[in-house]
Parts: structure tokens; C-alpha cells; sequence
């Protein structure tokens, strides 16, 4: 039996050793696993660059601006001559009839077998359609240029967006930190607490509710770790990457936040931003087409005229007729020759007008004359969102530098409440109640001022996005 109990603890000790041995072996392939996921650090600018890289919005705004050219081309060719060509090849023709011959009164049976060949080539060139043509190339001049305007206002969407994101990520770091700093500060206050009481100087309830402290703020450190997540993946899904690549972004120097002027002068920004918002363009351009296509439509009432160039030729490569048992067998020159000596031509003025066509063509521009009314109901509309937009938005920002200057205030006046009463806790002089309540307001004047400044930064670059200012080109510098 004790040597059964032996055996059994040295096939355990075998297995332990065995255990270890795998573990060590793989250990360096895990550790050089880890170390190849380097974390990679972005500037605003470089996020701004891939996400517009990576962007469905932009790329469909270049498709359509793509097909807009493709339209324009098409408007273009309608001043061209249209030209057809056709070309048949019959190998075998076969038909049967009844005749008459001169000498007799009974009618007889013919049957005739051919082979042929018919070529021809039209050209029409529309000289008048009611100017239709004039009006749509018109429409789709205008419509390219309105692609290109909101090909741009699409990146600067994605700008925008990306910039929000970005101080969202670093405001959630700012705040992360601050949260942690305030779990160290906790902890080291309850290594004093435990100390006090132990010695006689705090009461147990000075102690546990110490502890819960600790515990609320290690709660709330959880809490803002699982925001700074959240924000670095709606952040990844922006950008279009991959997601199990671990980013960092740079810092921007709350210096150069600080250096923005709260003058905002609204009646320059707002004349400004009527002409540089690209949006505000491309939806004139949409108006004005809807206009020519008007035009286009009721060109249907007016007559039409076409000049038209036809060119034909044909051969017969072989033909046999069989009549009362016997069979003749024409011998034609070559088919080439037929086709050279045999070409047709004809030069014709066609003029074509459609008196009545059941009200279509009334239909058609009622319907062209609500789109155009409609295409200027949605440019005005735009065109007072958008100083009215502005006005808020600059109202905000100049609000931005007055919740510095509050948040600052009440930042200064919690560090110095807080050391007092800190002082009077170690001393006896006051209460738990006291101490947590000045801390939490430290805590909160801290975040409030870091969430002041994002939003400052924040404010600006909705500013140059309201107004129609590329929002890459007014980044803050990325140091500290």
C-alpha cells in the first residue's frame, strides 16, 4: 500500500514536471506573440487622412461625381451625328409562286432559291429639337459641379465626425486618469484611516466608511476604463481598421486650445459661410438644373428636325428558279463588284411634330416644374439653416471660454476647501461627512474643467465645420 501511495506521487511529480516543461516551451512564443501587437500612435491629422481613405460616404460621393461625368459626356454626344450600320447575310432563300406563261391559260408553279447580301450605313444629325438638348447638357454641367461640392462637403463630414471622436477618446483618458488619481489619493487616505484607528484617533465608522470610499472610487475607475473602450471603438469603426489593433492617439496642448480668441464677428462668418459651404453650392447647382430640365421637357411641344444620310449596297451570290422541269441558273458578277458598282445613297430633311400625345408631355413638365420647385425650396431652407446653425454654434463657443473661467474658479476654490478640511480630518477637528463631500467636489471641479476644455476644442472645429472651413487645417498642435 505505501509503495502504491509512492508510485502514485511520483507519477504525479512526473506530470508536474512535464507541465512545467510545455509551459516553458511555449511561454516565449506567447511573449513574442505579445510583443509584435504593438500599439500604434495617431496624430488627429492621420485619423482625419485614414478615415477618408476608408469612408463608404466618400467613395460613393466619388462614384456619383464619377457618373456625373459619364452623364455630361452623354449630353455632349447629343450634338453629334448618330450613326448605325447593319449588315445581313441570307445564305439560302427559298420561295414558291404560281404564274401565268404567255402561251397557255393554266397557271404553274415557280420555285426560286437565292443567296444575298445587304449592307448599309445611316447617319442623322438632329438639327432642332426644341433646344431639349441645349437645356440637358445645361443640367448636367451643373449637376458634375454639384458632385464635386458634395464630394467635398462628404469629407468634410468625415472630418468633423472623426475630430468629435477624437477629443471624445482624449477627454475619456483625461478623465480615466483623474478618476485613478483620485482611487490613489482614497487608498492612501485609508492606510491613514486604519492607522488613526488602530492608535485610538478615528472610530470604526471613520474606517469603513473610508473603505467604501475606496471601493466607489475604484468603481468609478471601472467606469471610465469601460468609456475610454467605448469611445476607442467608435473611434476604430470611423477609421475602418482592424479592430484588434491597438491604437494610442496624441495629446493636444491645452495651450493651443487656450490661445483661441472668443471674438466671433456673426455677420462676416455667416456672408462667409454662404459662399464657402460646399453643401450650400452643390444644392444651388442641384436648383439650377431642375430649372433646365424644365426646359428639356417642354421641348417635346415644339417640332423636331432631323438631317439624315443613308448609304446602302447589295449583292446576290446565287440564284436558281425552277418552272414546268426546268431549272435556270443566273450567273451574277462577284459579290464584291455588286457591292461596289451597287451603292445607294440618299440625303433626306425629316420634320416630325407629335400634335397630340394624350398629355404627356404636360404630365412630364408639371412633374419637372415640381422637382425645380421643390430643389428651391430645399436651397432656401439650407440657406437659413444655416445661419441660424451658426448663430448657435457661435453662441456656444464664446459660452465655451465662460465655462473655462467658471470651471477654473470652482477648481481653485475645491483645492483649497479640500486641503482645509483635509487638515482638520487628520486633526480630529472634522468629520467623514465633511472630508468625502469636499472630495467629491474636487474631484468633479477637476473633470469639469478637463470636459470644459475638450469642449472648447470641440466648439471650434463645429465652428469651421458650420462654417465651411476645413476642419484639418485648424487642428491644435499635438504636444503637451
Amino acid at each position: 500500500m505505501l509503495y502504491n501511495r509512492g508510485l502514485t506521487a511520483s507519477c504525479r511529480m512526473v506530470k508536474k514536471n512535464v507541465f512545467i516543461a510545455l509551459l516553458l516551451l511555449f511561454l516565449p512564443v506567447v511573449t513574442v506573440h505579445a510583443e509584435s501587437q504593438q500599439t500604434k500612435t495617431l496624430s488627429l491629422n492621420e485619423c482625419i487622412d485614414i478615415a477618408l481613405r476608408n469612408a463608404s460616404s466618400v467613395k460613393k460621393a466619388e462614384n456619383a461625381r464619377q457618373l456625373s461625368g459619364v452623364d455630361l459626356l452623354r449630353s455632349y454626344g447629343n450634338f453629334l451625328p448618330k450613326v448605325t450600320s447593319s449588315a445581313s447575310y441570307m445564305p439560302r432563300s427559298v420561295s414558291r409562286s404560281y404564274t401565268v406563261s404567255t402561251s397557255s391559260t393554266d397557271a404553274y408553279s415557280i420555285r426560286t432559291e437565292s443567296s444575298s447580301v445587304d449592307l448599309s450605313l445611316t447617319a442623322s444629325l438632329n438639327l432642332f429639337n426644341g433646344l431639349s438638348d441645349y437645356a440637358a447638357l445645361q443640367a448636367a454641367l451643373d449637376r458634375k459641379k454639384a458632385a464635386g461640392f458634395t464630394l467635398q462637403r462628404a469629407k468634410e463630414s468625415i472630418a468633423y465626425d472623426v475630430t468629435q471622436h477624437y477629443y471624445q477618446v482624449l477627454l475619456d483618458q483625461e478623465l480615466l486618469d483623474i478618476a485613478r488619481e483620485n482611487l490613489k489619493s482614497t487608498k492612501d487616505l485609508l492606510t491613514l484611516t486604519d492607522r488613526q484607528f488602530n492608535i485610538g484617533l478615528k472610530a470604526i465608522t471613520d474606517l469603513y466608511q473610508q473603505q467604501a470610499e475606496v471601493s466607489n472610487g475604484n468603481l468609478a475607475v471601472i467606469n471610465a476604463e469601460n468609456q475610454l473602450r467605448r469611445s476607442k471603438l467608435e473611434l476604430v469603426r470611423r477609421l475602418r481598421i482592424d479592430p484588434a489593433e491597438e491604437i494610442a492617439l496624441e495629446p493636444v496642448s491645452t495651450a493651443s486650445i487656450l490661445k483661441l480668441s472668443p471674438e466671433v464677428n456673426i455677420a462676416a462668418l455667416s456672408a462667409s459661410s454662404l459662399e464657402r459651404r460646399s453643401d450650400l453650392k452643390a444644392q444651388q447647382l442641384e436648383r439650377d438644373a431642375a430649372r433646365q430640365d424644365v426646359r428639356q421637357v417642354a421641348g417635346a411641344r415644339l417640332p423636331k428636325l432631323d438631317l439624315a444620310f443613308t448609304m446602302s449596297s447589295g449583292a446576290i451570290d446565287s440564284y436558281k428558279s425552277t418552272g414546268l422541269g426546268t431549272t435556270y441558273d443566273y450567273a451574277y458578277p462577284p459579290v464584291g463588284r455588286q457591292l461596289e458598282n451597287g451603292i445607294d445613297h440618299a440625303v433626306s430633311l425629316n420634320l416630325s411634330w407629335t400634335i397630340f400625345d394624350g398629355f404627356m408631355t404636360r404630365y412630364n413638365v408639371e412633374s419637372a416644374k415640381v422637382a425645380s420647385r421643390n430643389r428651391q425650396l430645399d436651397y432656401e431652407e439650407l440657406k437659413d439653416g444655416i445661419e441660424i446653425n451658426l448663430k448657435q454654434v457661435a453662441g456656444d463657443y464664446q459660452v465655451a471660454f465662460t465655462r473655462i473661467e467658471s470651471a477654473r474658479e470652482s477648481l481653485k476654490a475645491s483645492e483649497s476647501a479640500a486641503q482645509g478640511i483635509t487638515r482638520k480630518y487628520d486633526l480630529g477637528a472634522s468629520g467623514f461627512v465633511e472630508l468625502s463631500s469636499a472630495r467629491a467636489t474636487l474631484f468633479n471641479a477637476r473633470s469639469t474643467l478637463t470636459q470644459a476644455l475638450y469642449n472648447l476644442a470641440l466648439q471650434k472645429a463645429l465652428l469651421d465645420y458650420t462654417s465651411g472651413v476645413g476642419i484639418a487645417e485648424d487642428n491644435a498642435s499635438p504636444s503637451h
